[in-house]
């Protein structure tokens, strides 16, 4: 993974450095003491990660992070343990507390190539592993009946359970089979296979009616 990382105290920039030599699978290609420069360098350079100080003047990390569109993969560094529950929100792939040892270090970069594999893997196999809360989940395609957005997470439905996992649309779109699965609705996927009926502004699936709005009305017609 190539990654960056951003804090105003050099001394823990090189605390950071020094971790990421000894990890095989990372590659810290820049630090910054600037945020805004590291904002310019995002701007030009594809990156997975971010080791990002939570605490730095002009802007906190946190505003930081909610500035970019594309949003790497990013581990919180911050010596103050109240930014826990805000960093966990914004989906952080964890959370360091200074001072952090390289096993803590390791551990969490350790999360994040399980992440970072998990967005990259291939989409031509029958499964997919969701991340709930700080685990990863391995669902099968054709067991998925319908995925509902509910704010910032997805509730995926499987006959028997349900998975909450936080991603939007557009990225769990991207990773489901095509041939098996269309939009109904701009809260609403459908796995095909599990339809048992068709109606021009709701379909059923084991008896539960999920609606189609008229944007996607005619797609779901041309399934009969």
């Amino acid at each position: 993974m190539i990654a960056i990382a951003i804090d105003d105290e050099p001394v823990a920039l090189e605390v950071v450095r020094s971790h990421a030599s000894k990890v095989p699978f990372v590659e810290l290609t820049a630090s910054f003491t600037d945020a805004f420069q590291a904002l310019d360098y995002l701007r030009k350079h594809q990156v997975d990660l971010i080791f990002l100080d939570i605490k730095m003047p002009d802007i906190s990390g946190i505003e930081f992070y909610n500035s970019l569109s594309r949003k790497p993969l990013v581990i919180f560094t911050t010596a103050y343990s109240e930014h826990a529950v805000t960093s966990f929100e914004l989906d952080a792939v964890d959370y360091l507390l200074k001072p952090f040892s390289l096993p803590r270090f390791m551990k969490a970069c350790s999360k994040a190539q399980e992440v970072y594999q998990w967005r990259n893997q291939d989409k031509q196999q029958d499964y997919i592993f969701l991340k709930t809360g700080y685990e990863l989940v391995k669902v099968w395609f054709n067991e998925i009946t319908y995925l509902v957005a509910e704010g910032n997470y997805i509730n995926v439905v499987m006959r028997g359970s349900k998975l909450l996992t936080r991603m939007t649309f557009s990225e769990m779109e991207s990773v489901l089979p095509p041939a098996s699965f269309i939009r109904v609705h701009r809260s609403y996927i459908v796995n095909k296979e599990h339809v048992d009926r068709i109606e021009r502004h709701q379909v059923t699936i084991h008896g539960e009616q999920i609606p189609v709005s008229e944007n996607y009305s005619q797609q779901i017609m041309n399934l009969r």
